[in-house]
């Protein structure tokens, strides 16, 4: 077998809210939840878990993939929302999105106030 990402933690101060905010926004499926984690699938299989930490939330970086009409309809979500986005990780383009890597990409805050970027195309 070859190695493949399977899941990862996403701290949360509600972790209700953040899946809710990711189901949302990248039209994410829900999965079985159990213990302190609430659950979404990602079409390749990953499983996004949410749970509160019992430490201070360190803000990470979480990067999705998305095809051109998801990111359409999420993008139009942001904005419909008011989400503060950015076209740059640095946060010197407001309101933006970037055309970098021959697709298009933004930035933006998750309720925990982790950093996502959505892109159209991978970087590799």
């Amino acid at each position: 077998m070859t190695t493949r990402f399977n899941h990862t933690i996403i701290a949360a101060q509600d972790s209700d809210e953040s899946a809710a905010f990711f189901r949302d926004i990248l039209e994410l499926t829900d999965a079985p939840s159990w213990g302190v984690f609430t659950n979404l699938l990602c079409a390749d299989g990953v499983l996004l878990q949410f749970a509160q930490p019992p430490v201070e939330i360190q803000p990470q970086h979480y990067a999705f993939l998305v095809d051109d009409e998801l990111f359409d309809r999420a993008y139009a979500r942001l904005r419909h929302r008011d989400i503060e986005h950015w076209a740059d990780p640095h946060f010197q383009q407001p309101g933006r999105i970037n055309t970098g890597h021959g697709g298009r990409g933004v930035y933006f805050l998750d309720p925990a106030g982790h950093f996502i970027e959505m892109i159209t195309r991978p970087y590799l």
